[in-house]
């Protein structure tokens, strides 16, 4: 792909036009997620029914939308890995308008790759762009398939109404992952019923939902290095068009697998004035899904570090409480460098857990997400 349409991709993908010219690569993903330019989109405004398998499928109405995978995964002899493949869609208008050229979309996608060597200590993360023409990329149902060139998260079995049984099968430069991929739980609805509201403001939601813990088994290969794995995967899937408010200025976000077989969702929507950050969570056991949107939940940083590259100051331990839950959780990143240096830069990695959940002691695996971070 020649510089012109790299560079329009990406300033089309990261809404530069809406950005002010003091915004850094670290803030563009959240303007995006609050612009302004709505008209003749949909939005998440209501709580509406999930259909499956078809709602893993895209959603070209609405502005943004993610198919998001991340993971932790181990060798026989302890080697252990992180992992985190997302798949970006983005509208350039609310309808396709009709054209004769083969290369005409109203739609283009944004991959993200990434693998932490925990064992190693390295990080390696990369990102590829396309137009949703000529099968470049795109997201089918039947058979459900979501790629970006030849990287693919792509269905492995017959379709049943709740399943997820994918490959996942990507290559960059230093490192190849391909894994097999399958739920334990059905998914689950985040918010009020998938319905998960950024503000108040109506219309400022999507559409959210979640396998929470996927078994994973397959093979990775690191600068030549090849190891058979098995471990833990989160999948996620959000759409919406306007998402946040401006005075919102970035999110942190934790997908959390405790040892006791439940899982945890948990974000903060951090404001500028720091009463008005939003908070949300979503508890998973074998006999329910709880939401937690109305409950007390208590994030304390312990722990910052500043990236050498970006040399943005990120918080990296945290200890998070929620007392209707009897839970109080201590989280460390298992590598300290898992910063995204890509066309919009973000702090994304894999994190262990300990502490206490519901009276037990537990331990665990997870992800975190920082956003919006100077």
């Amino acid at each position: 792909m020649n510089k012109f349409w790299r560079a329009l991709l990406l300033s089309v993908l990261t809404s530069l036009s809406a950005c002010q010219q003091a915004d850094g690569p670290a803030q563009k993903v959240v303007t995006a997620l609050s612009d302004t330019d709505i008209a003749g989109y949909e939005r998440a405004v209501q709580t509406r029914e999930f259909s499956f398998p078809e709602d893993h499928g895209a959603h070209p109405g609405f502005k943004h939308e993610w198919w998001y995978l991340t993971g932790q995964v181990r060798d026989p002899q302890g080697r252990r890995f992180g992992y985190q493949f997302t798949l970006f869609r983005r509208a350039l208008s609310p309808k396709t308008l009709p054209r004769p050229s083969a290369w005409a979309t109203n739609q283009i996608y944004l991959a993200h790759l990434a693998l932490t060597d925990i064992s190693g200590k390295r990080f390696f993360n990369d990102e590829r762009y396309a137009r949703a023409a000529l099968q470049l990329a795109g997201v089918q149902i039947s058979p459900f398939r979501a790629w970006l060139e030849d990287w693919s998260l792509t269905e492995r079995a017959a379709p049943c109404a709740q399943c997820l049984q994918v490959t996942l099968q990507a290559k960059s430069a230093e490192f190849s992952l391909k894994l097999e991929l399958r739920n334990r739980r059905n998914p689950v609805l985040h918010g009020d019923r998938g319905l998960s509201r950024k503000s108040d403001t109506p219309g400022n939601a999507s559409y959210y939902y979640s396998y929470p813990r996927l078994l994973t088994e397959g093979n990775i290969i690191v600068n030549g290095s090849q190891y058979t794995v098995s471990g833990n995967s989160w999948f996620d899937h959000e759409w919406s068009t306007s998402a946040l408010e401006t005075e919102q200025t970035g999110w942190d976000w934790f997908s959390l697998q405790l040892s006791d077989q439940s899982e945890l969702m948990l974000f903060r929507l951090r404001h500028k004035d720091p009463k008005q950050s939003r908070y949300s969570a979503t508890l998973v056991t074998d006999e329910a899904v709880h939401n937690l949107d109305n409950e007390r939940l208590v994030l304390h940083v312990q722990n910052y570090w500043r990236s050498p590259h970006s040399k943005i100051r990120y918080p990296l331990s945290w200890k998070i409480e929620i007392p209707s839950i009897d839970t109080s959780l201590s989280l460390t990143p298992l590598l300290a460098d898992q910063e995204m240096n890509l066309s919009f830069r973000y702090w994304e990695g894999a994190v262990q857990i300990g502490g206490r959940h519901r009276g037990h002691n537990v331990s665990g695996g997870g992800y975190m997400e920082l956003t919006g971070y100077r």
